[in-house]
């Protein structure tokens, strides 16, 4: 399941991402905004990164608003989420593959849709690789548990 969400700010891309995602047959569940009335970013960013936190890492989220700075605020204040802004596919790929990141933030005023599709594509298809990295993802997870 990936599950999606945006502010009033990210409706067009969230819109054009969660369409690529259903036509490549993905599991979608888009938890909002679904127009350009003004809304709090955090009830969006929260939705999403609790329910990829309760999935205990089976599934995905991704977060946009018009920087993808608050939203990404939000959603690494959830435990178990650690969530990536990113602004190109090679850093969709890097979040995943060395911190084993389970959120993507994207931000629709800094990102173009054709490089956020790029990026989503690189984020989801990339594994986590494991080894040292898995090393210092636990000293993340050991913080959090200590001082979350």
């Amino acid at each position: 399941m990936i599950y999606i969400s945006c502010d009033h700010g990210g409706i067009q891309l969230k819109n054009a991402v969660a369409e690529m995602l259903r036509a490549d047959g993905a599991d979608v569940t888009d938890l909002g905004t679904y127009s350009a009335e003004s809304v709090d970013y955090p009830d969006y960013g929260f939705a999403v990164a609790e329910r990829v936190a309760q999935s205990g890492g089976k599934d995905k989220g991704i977060v946009i608003c018009k920087s993808g700075v608050g939203m990404s605020m939000c959603a690494n204040k959830v435990k178990g989420v650690r969530c990536a802004l990113c602004f190109n596919a090679e850093m969709g790929r890097l979040c995943r593959e060395h911190n084993n990141a389970n959120v993507l933030a994207l931000g629709a005023g800094n990102t173009d849709i054709a490089t956020a599709l790029d990026i989503v594509k690189a984020f989801l298809s990339t594994e986590f690789a494991g080894g040292r990295h898995a090393d210092r993802v636990e000293k993340i997870v050991r913080y959090e548990e200590q001082h979350g």
